[in-house]
């Protein structure tokens, strides 16, 4: 586990634009018409592209995650200096990008204190122009995926994504959404780059503009989903993360900085992501959220049995808690990786996948997509049947 930012949640590891923007034009708003649900459930996102198989939030990412079958592709969205928003999964830059060998760079390294006593050096997304981003190739994040195509990709903005998006969900002839991630939002926010407005700016013009529209708006902390509830109808999704489980009880754990979120941090306001998750919590999240987004252990977790197996720690009545009060209950992130999938799944990812679904969840984060549509077939022929 790498570094992680406060309020990055679990999902995270430290981890010629005119052109395509004119060739993929056409495309851009045929696809990003109302739709009434044209996707089976549970839903399968792909978590920042097909990363299981291309660099993430790249053009060969999101392309593989439609051509692998997710009904949504997930772009991440961070802020330049000069107020663009381009889709990176953190606002730094080593991990996920060649910038170490960029020397003329080298000097824009620097630290970050964040409330809580964390910071962290790095290159900052928000201290480089989109013209110098665009300098910069992308790289696969995770060491033990294939690092083949590094180097290829260009960093994108999300007007670029949405453009690859639709023009995707074209070719395959079937609705794709996009389900972007507001990073950092207070970090953003006092840098004077806030997101949400700029945000809802591009999705209108891109033709996603109600409740209707293929698209949901998620992000780890409270006040900006609360203040766009009041600026769209879009529909707005409540991420819930922890920092780990009790390999002895299954319990969850909850540690800075994935304790709380992050504008509670600033607040001063006690609590953990844990409260979101109670009925009291659940009630407070339905007046503005459409749907509950908990990192998966917390409902299924995993203890020590009295012969050193695993035996599985159930909760199920989040689920079927936040279902009462109106809430879809969508879980991250699905990994077929060995150091990411439990030993109790003995390398068998689309049993972890089922687990899920039978519990009721209504979508799914998964670095593999293809992975995700199997299972879903796997489940809807077992209900069937």
């Amino acid at each position: 586990m790498m570094t992680q930012l406060p309020s990055i949640g679990r999902r995270g590891f430290f981890t010629g634009a005119a052109s395509l923007a004119v060739s993929l034009a056409a495309a851009r708003m045929s696809h990003a018409a109302p739709v009434s649900e044209p996707f089976k459930s549970p839903l399968i996102i792909g978590h920042r592209g097909a990363p299981g198989y291309m660099p993430e939030h790249t053009q060969g990412s999101y392309e593989e995650a439609i051509r692998r079958g997710a009904d949504f592709v997930e772009p991440d969205v961070v802020a330049t200096k000069d107020g663009h928003l381009v889709t990176r999964h953190d606002p730094v830059l080593t991990d996920s990008t060649d910038i170490l060998a960029h020397p003329e760079f080298a000097a824009r390294k620097r630290t970050v204190k964040f409330a809580g006593g964390f910071e962290i050096t790095d290159f900052f997304v928000a201290d480089f122009t989109l013209a110098e981003l665009k300098t910069l190739r992308c790289k696969q994040v995770m060491p033990g995926r294939d690092h083949s195509r590094d180097g290829q990709y260009p960093i994108l903005t999300l007007e670029e994504m949405i453009d690859i998006v639709q023009a995707g969900a074209k070719k395959a002839g079937r609705a794709v959404g996009i389900y972007p991630e507001i990073k950092f939002p207070s970090f953003h926010r006092s840098l004077g780059l806030p997101i949400e407005d700029h945000l809802l700016d591009v999705l209108g013009k891109a033709g996603y503009t109600g409740a209707s529209s293929p698209v949901f708006i998620q992000s780890f902390e409270q006040g900006n989903l609360q203040y766009l509830k009041t600026k769209t109808d879009i529909r707005l999704m409540q991420l819930v993360d922890g920092s780990g489980t009790d390999p002895d009880t299954g319990a969850m754990q909850f540690k800075p900085p994935s304790d709380k979120p992050y504008d509670w941090t600033l607040a001063g306001k006690a609590g953990t992501y844990g409260d979101l998750l109670t009925p009291a919590g659940l009630d407070e999240v339905a007046k503005y959220a459409t749907i509950i987004a908990p990192w998966k252990r917390h409902l299924l977790a995993f203890k020590k049995g009295s012969d050193g197996k695993p035996i599985p720690v159930v909760r199920k009545e989040i689920v079927d808690n936040a279902h009462a009060r109106g809430l879809k209950v969508h879980i991250w992130t699905m990994r077929n990786d060995a150091p990411y999938l439990d030993p109790y799944y003995n390398g068998d990812p689309i049993a972890e996948f089922l687990d899920f679904f039978r519990m009721g969840v209504d979508g799914v984060f998964t670095d593999f997509a293809d992975t995700g549509v199997a299972a879903r077939e796997a489940f809807l022929k077992e209900r069937a049947g």
